[in-house]
């Protein structure tokens, strides 16, 4: 009995590189995750191949024409009877050419179908092109890149339904994802505050004092403000996308806690802790980003807002599960749980996690059909936008401009000022916890731990009683097109009113002989206010400056980041020397003069904007 091989497919002219009987079947969550590249890719592309690698498979015929062109290889002609995607010369900005301004088919060839209205150059790029509007020398390198795209066979989506484009993932795929970049989010950020409930035991086996010790949070703090500066505008490459990025860094974020577990001087453990959030702080930056991917502005302010509860509850139930490890077994086992807790984290998202960046997903398209094909001129926008950003252009960028937006802009400058005391208030009640429940109502370090719960229970309200206004009032807004970025700050109004409030609260009832519950309720209501803070200045921040959302969200996070560094450094010393109660009135009192700034922005913020050379 002889063997026939099966005959040779052709696939676009070509034979396939392929015979049929090595397809493999794969769900596309796990062929698309980081393990399924790297098999991928150790298989030679055997194994775990994509759609257009598969025998069978029908290119649509705007790649099959180009391909089959003799003049494929090199810069295409102006034939007019060419039907295919090529882009129009753009007028104007770059940053607001549609899939739908680069789908025009050419000559009588049947139109197709509107392609999904993706912004297909990455926020990196998108900032770089708008960074000096007037500047010949960046109008000659738009042109440049103008006519390079006329010149290339745009890879774009294959369709509106296309199931490549994150926006097309079914409902419960794009659920799924999200709950992943949740759970990684809140995986890093419980890394600051689970080291809280230790500094007593390292203070003590250092021999060092509590300030020193609580550096420990502080260096993790500023590694988080200072790591999204170079690892974030890396997620944002073509070449590199989100995924591969959280995978990398997650992975060298669990080897960093093994070291810093066994340090045994304070010079060895800062510099580990540092690096910790250095390394950690992608999903911190670019979590939102990658939910931008997934969903469509009208469904991204829930979203984003449950991803927000992630966020929040890192820090917040951090000393609740560092108060019974350290109890139970020293500091150590903060940063134990911490190795553990990443460790499990990245093995189910290395096999799990897909990539959601439409331009890494189209590069890889793109490199894809180049080998099919032969044709070299196949290549995606933002691969192309990405080959004429300097390093010049990128440190301008992620160095320079958050600063100057940040102490130019007034608007920018309210929010960061804002959200840094109300992120500093989160660590500051670090401290002031142990000084209210331990000293005062003697709690165990545990006890210590779960009163925090008091502040999870005020986001998991808050964010509930967000929802009506998200869904019925602000949703509405974007179907109808008459959205405007002053319409995210109501929810600020009551944020504003409940800060101060639960400032005064806690601070006035915290004594011994006042029952333990009250002011814990008082933290929840804080919780609830910084909540709503949150939603309303993030996102109108974005909203006011979508050109330079990279440089404007940088600055906010710096500038928080440092003031919450800042916080569990003299806290402790504040509320001993001045009283909880005098220490909180001050800061209550600052959040009272701040109180009417929202309603201010909701009635002037279009005239503050129309001021700006940079808001929209």
């Amino acid at each position: 009995m002889t063997y026939n091989p099966p005959k040779p497919t052709t696939w676009a002219g070509r034979e396939h590189p392929f015979p049929p009987e090595l397809t493999m079947p794969v769900p596309d969550l796990i062929r698309d995750s980081f393990v399924g590249r790297v098999v991928y890719h150790a298989s030679g592309r055997r194994l775990f191949r994509h759609p257009e690698e598969v025998p069978g498979f029908e290119l649509p015929i705007r790649y099959t024409q180009q391909a089959s062109r003799p003049d494929s290889p090199t810069a295409p002609s102006s034939d007019s009877t060419l039907s295919g995607t090529r882009l129009e010369a753009a007028v104007g900005d770059l940053s607001k050419r549609t899939s739908r301004e680069m789908a025009e088919p050419m000559g009588d060839a049947k139109r197709e179908e509107r392609l999904p209205t993706h912004r297909h150059e990455s926020v990196a790029a998108e900032e770089v092109l708008h960074l000096h509007g007037s500047d010949p020398e960046k109008g000659v390198q738009e042109k440049q890149i103008q006519e390079e795209i006329q010149h290339s066979y745009i890879v774009d989506w294959y369709g509106p339904d296309d199931p490549e484009c994150p926006e097309n993932w079914s409902f419960l795929k794009r659920v799924f994802v999200t709950v992943q970049i949740a759970w990684l989010t809140f995986a890093i950020y419980i890394g600051s505050a689970i080291f809280a409930p230790g500094i007593p035991d390292l203070s003590a086996k250092f021999g060092v004092s509590s300030v020193a010790a609580s550096l420990g949070i502080s260096m993790f703090v500023i590694g988080y403000a200072m790591g999204p500066m170079i690892l974030a505008p890396m997620s944002e490459i073509p070449q590199f996308g989100r995924a591969p990025v959280y995978m990398i860094t997650l992975f060298i974020f669990c080897i960093l806690q093994i070291p810093t577990a066994l340090a045994k001087n304070l010079g060895a453990l800062l510099p580990l802790r540092y690096l910790a959030g250095f390394i950690g702080s992608p999903p911190l930056a670019t979590g939102g980003a990658s939910l931008v991917d997934m969903w469509r502005p009208e469904d991204r302010v829930v979203v984003i807002g449950a991803w927000s509860v992630a966020a929040m509850g890192g820090p917040v139930l951090g000393p609740v599960i560092g108060g019974f490890a350290s109890q139970a077994k020293g500091w150590t086992w903060t940063i134990w749980i911490m190795a553990w807790l990443t460790g499990v984290t990245w093995v189910f998202l290395a096999l799990t996690m897909p990539e959601t960046s439409s331009q890494a997903i189209l590069y890889r398209r793109a490199v894809r059909l180049r080998r099919l094909t032969g044709n070299p001129n196949l290549r995606c926008q933002a691969e192309i936008e990405a080959e004429h950003m300097t390093m010049n252009e990128v440190a301008m960028m992620t160095l320079v401009r958050p600063f100057y937006l940040g102490f130019r802009e007034p608007i920018v400058a309210f929010w960061n000022v804002y959200i840094g005391i109300l992120y500093g208030i989160l660590y500051c009640f670090i401290s002031s916890y142990d000084v209210v429940f331990i000293e005062q109502h003697h709690f165990t370090l545990p006890q210590n731990g779960l009163a925090f719960l008091g502040i999870i229970v005020g986001v998991v309200i808050g964010f509930i009683g967000f929802l009506p206004w998200a869904l019925y009032i602000l949703k509405p807004k974007f179907a109808r097109g008459d959205f405007v970025p002053e319409d995210r700050l109501p929810p600020a109004f009551f944020g504003a009113f409940l800060f101060p409030i639960s400032m005064f609260w806690f601070g006035w009832t915290s004594s011994a002989n006042i029952h333990w519950i009250v002011p814990i309720i008082a933290s929840g209501l804080w919780s609830i206010g910084a909540f709503y803070m949150f939603q309303a200045g993030m996102n109108y921040l974005a909203d006011c400056y979508p050109r330079y959302v990279a440089s404007v969200m940088a600055s906010n996070d710096l500038f928080r980041s440092f003031v919450g560094a800042a916080f569990p450094l003299f806290s402790a010393a504040f509320f001993h020397n001045l009283g909880v109660g005098p220490a909180l009135s001050i800061i209550g009192g600052i959040g009272a003069a701040m109180l009417p700034i929202p309603f201010l922005l909701y009635k002037y913020g279009h005239r503050i904007r129309a001021l700006s050379k940079f808001a929209d």
